[in-house]
């Protein structure tokens, strides 16, 4: 299968090229900044351009069996538009190649619930605080890029990670429709995921949670690590 992955550079995107080349698939790798991707091999290709360009968007997805978006940036007080830009070229490209399967990445916070063994904290502070002040226009725009895809006529599956944080393999990670009570999703299991998204049908046209039961990190190293030190 030729899968077309937007996103590459990030780490989710790395782990999730390197995935897909393992099980012998080719990959066309997106990315702003190609020469510093770090993956070589026979069936990968590197294109060079940016998420907002809709012509090197279309470029890239042609030929695809599949488009993943495992997109990501910072947190940040000022609009954020890379989640429904990339969504927009994104559908406007498979259409155009008539191109039928998408997977992309959003985030529970997308729609949080309350969890049953949060507490008091995480559940009154944290978690609003995250989604409602310091996330606030990263989610509003994953928000839109959700509805997007979801009003498609494409065979989507929008895939809702937790807290993410990095292990070294993939593990035996749960996946629902919509919510899973677990805030933790490693970055391998959510690679992993999205590919097995793209093979398969069992979620299309779904909303999914993906969370990984067997580890428990610092929520506070990862609201650094992951929403304003680096990209997702």
């Amino acid at each position: 299968m030729k899968l077309a992955v937007f996103g590459a550079n990030g780490p989710t995107g790395r782990l999730l090229t390197q995935l897909a080349l393992d099980e012998h698939h080719d990959v066309v790798a997106f990315t702003r900044h190609p020469d510093a991707f770090p993956i070589e091999h026979q069936h990968l290709e590197v294109a060079a351009g940016d998420v907002h360009d809709a012509a090197a968007v279309t470029s890239a997805v042609d030929g695809a069996d599949a488009v993943l978006s495992t997109l990501g940036v910072p947190f940040a007080k000022t609009p954020i538009t890379v989640y429904s830009d990339g969504a927009t070229n994104i559908i406007a490209g498979m259409h155009a190649a008539g191109i039928k399967r998408l997977v992309c990445v959003s985030s529970s916070a997308v729609a949080p619930h309350p969890e049953p063994l949060g507490g008091f904290i995480f559940e009154k502070i944290m978690q609003p605080y995250v989604v409602n002040k310091l996330g606030k226009t990263l989610y509003d725009d994953m928000k839109r890029m959700e509805a997007m895809v979801s009003a498609s006529d494409l065979s989507w599956t929008i895939v809702r990670p937790s807290g993410l944080f990095e292990a070294p393999s993939v593990s035996a990670y749960e996946v629902a429709i919509d919510h899973i009570g677990h805030r933790f999703t490693s970055r391998i299991d959510l690679a992993d995921c999205v590919l097995r998204q793209a093979l398969g049908d069992t979620y299309v046209r779904s909303t999914i949670a993906v969370a990984t039961t067997s580890a428990k990190p610092s929520m506070l190293k990862l609201i650094w690590q992951e929403g304003i030190r680096k990209k997702a």
